[in-house]
């Protein structure tokens, strides 16, 4: 009905059009009229608007005939109204178009004046035609507006019905189910009555509904259930913590594996306990600590084979556990030849499990509980050993790395002090041997003069060794403790004073640095000291000054005013040099930098910065 009104619309504005064009033939008909009446003075201007006139008229008659849709302009389709359009167009061309275009010519205009009532006459008929028809259409176009209101309002009333019936009845429905569910009672349940989306929310509701009244009966119990699994896991937290603790205190490999056997016993009421570590050359296990085993069963099992026992089995690759209720019935796994009788079966124990002892995917051992009746371990026991098992692991595996780490620093101080042998007091005792070999040949060709030059040589270099074994003895001994740094830089001065005559100058400016870490300063110590022992023996200096300061860069420099050396000549001897290798080594120890420097005749000065990113924390 929309689309009829539109297009009867469209239909009456294409009428309107007409009409005023059809109205229009009158009006330029009557120009015609005027310019055919004008004065022949003007002929030729009357031509050109009688030309104008008769043209406009065509293009109007033209435009009736054929309409024009984007005006729009439109000709009723009745057949009355075409018939006429046809008797005025076939007028104005028979009878008005020839009389205008002979008064044009001979000037006599009484027969176009003539013919003008007659095409009125028809032009009004038409005219009138064309209004009854739109006055019809218009009739029809009030009565479909008004059937379109009628099904407006009866369209309205059916939509808030249905939506009642739809939406908000189900939505009431819906809000009455969960008012019940906030009162819990959950016994309400909505009738499912349709497939759509509110078809769908009543499912799940209901669904709802039947889930929160099976949780609500079983709460309680589950609580309860929730409040043990909690306090499982708070133990079982508070286990690995406190054996944590246990295995990070300082302790020997033995007490702390001792230790480790006498807490899960307990923990797991087991009648013994054994730690085996894994030699994985050999693939032999080695008791370590044992709780429960007999003298005769450890004499017999402090070393076997991974093949000749259940706790060497978890040490293969493919098991981290084993649980074996009776252990006498398993022999599969035995080492050819080997006895069917257990000896953990011997000494009354039927059941065993053996957990695997691992750090960072290595295999480091195994630990084994024994049980005189059968073994009972749920999964979260089984979880808990595997844990302790990481744990002991790694706790041994530190263990052994500060072993090798103490064994390394040994390793490493010693290779100091060989090469504080070799470059002071080796090569002092070189000089000697060499002295005394030339003394032997002076005496036996009995050449005073030369034994007179040799023997103050060789009173020098004895005091000379002694004076280096004084001093590496010194270092040999020097350990510092929290706070007395400061103190030892003025002792390490002092003894310097007192060996030499040179004047020694100590600044300490310790500013607004971090303190350094106690390794760190036995290192600048030692630095310090062979470079004063340098500048004792090589430099003949008058006085030397030492300055250490203490920012947020840690400097120390030593200088002095004596003979000085050749940087050039230092660089291609190298590492050979006294000293300067064990200075460069210490200095490296803990990531600092050494810069030596020297004029020939204008001294020497060694100058050590330890950057503030490779401090240790004190």
């Amino acid at each position: 009905m929309i689309t009829c009104t539109l297009w009867l619309s469209w239909r009456l504005e294409g009428a309107g059009a007409a009409i005023n064009d059809t109205g229009s033939l009158r009006m330029r008909a009557q120009r015609i009229a005027v310019v055919l009446l004008q004065p022949a003075a003007s002929s030729k201007q009357r031509r050109q608007d009688l030309q104008l006139q008769l043209d406009a008229v065509a293009h109007t008659l033209q435009g009736l005939a054929v309409g024009d849709a984007q005006r729009p302009l439109l000709l009723p389709s009745h057949e009355a109204i075409r018939t006429q359009f046809k008797a005025v167009e076939s007028f104005w061309l028979q009878v008005a178009l020839p009389a205008a275009e002979h008064a044009n010519e001979t000037g006599q205009s009484q027969t176009y004046l003539a013919s003008l009532p007659r095409l009125a006459e028809l032009t009004d008929t038409l005219v009138k035609m064309i209004e009854q028809d739109n006055a019809s259409k218009t009739t029809v176009l009030r009565a479909a507006q008004g059937g379109l209101a009628v099904l407006a309002v009866l369209g309205t009333i059916a939509m808030i019905y249905l939506l009642y019936v739809w939406i908000i009845a189900p939505v009431h429905k819906l809000r009455d189910g969960l008012q019940s569910v906030a009162r819990h009672n959950f016994s309400i349940r909505l009738p499912v009555e349709t497939r759509d989306e509110f078809g769908v929310l009543a499912t799940g509701y209901n669904q709802m509904a039947d889930e929160l009244e099976d949780l609500y009966k079983g709460l309680e119990q589950r609580v309860t259930e929730k409040t043990q699994q909690l306090a499982t896991q708070n133990a079982e937290i508070s286990i690995l913590y406190d054996m944590a603790a246990f295995l990070n205190q300082p302790s020997d490999i033995e007490t702390m594996s001792a230790g480790f056997l006498q807490r899960i016993v307990g923990l797991f009421d087991a009648q013994g306990a054994s730690i085996r570590t894994l030699d994985r050359e050999r693939q032999h296990l080695s008791l370590v600590a044992s709780v429960g085993l007999s003298q005769a069963l450890i004499e017999e099992e402090h070393c076997m084979h991974v093949h000749d026992c259940h706790c060497g089995s978890v040490a293969m690759p493919g098991k981290k556990l084993i649980v074996i209720r009776d252990v006498s019935q398993t022999t599969d796994f035995l080492s050819k030849g080997k006895s069917n009788d257990i000896n953990c079966h011997r000494e009354g124990f039927s059941s065993v499990a053996v957990f695997r002892i691992s750090a960072r995917e290595n295999v480091l051992g195994t630990f084994s509980l024994h049980f005189t009746g059968p073994a009972e371990l749920p999964d979260s026991g089984r979880r808990l050993l595997e844990s302790l098992g990481s744990l002991l692991g790694v706790a041994l595996e530190n263990r052994r790395l500060e072993a090798q780490s103490r064994e390394l620093a040994v390793v490493q101080e010693r290779n100091l002090v060989a090469q504080g042998l070799h470059d002071s007091l080796a090569q002092g005792l070189n000089f000697l041997n060499l002295q005394l070999q030339l003394l032997e040949e002076a005496v036996v060709h009995q050449k005073q003069a030369e034994i007179d030059e040799i023997l103050p040589l060789l009173r020098t270099g004895v005091q000379e060794s002694y004076q280096d074994v004084r001093e590496l003895l010194t270092n040999f001994r020097s350990k510092l403790e929290r706070g007395d740094f400061i103190a030892a830089l003025e002792d390490t001065v002092k003894r310097f004073r007192r060996q030499t005559s040179m004047q020694t100058a100590l600044d300490v400016q310790y500013g607004q640095g971090a303190p350094l870490a106690p390794e760190q300063q036995l290192q600048v110590l030692f630095i310090l000291q062979e470079a004063l022992s340098n500048v004792r023996k090589h430099s003949e200096a008058q006085s030397v000054q030492v300055r250490v300061s203490n920012d947020r860069d840690f400097t120390m420099s030593v200088r002095d005013d004596g003979l000085g050396y050749d940087s050039a000549e230092v660089s291609e001897r190298g590492d050979a040099h006294v000293g300067l290798r064990i200075m460069r080594e210490r200095a490296a120890r803990m990531n600092a930098h050494l810069e030596l420097a020297a004029t020939p005749g204008k001294g020497a000065s060694v100058v050590l910065r330890l950057p503030v990113q490779e401090r240790i924390a004190a």
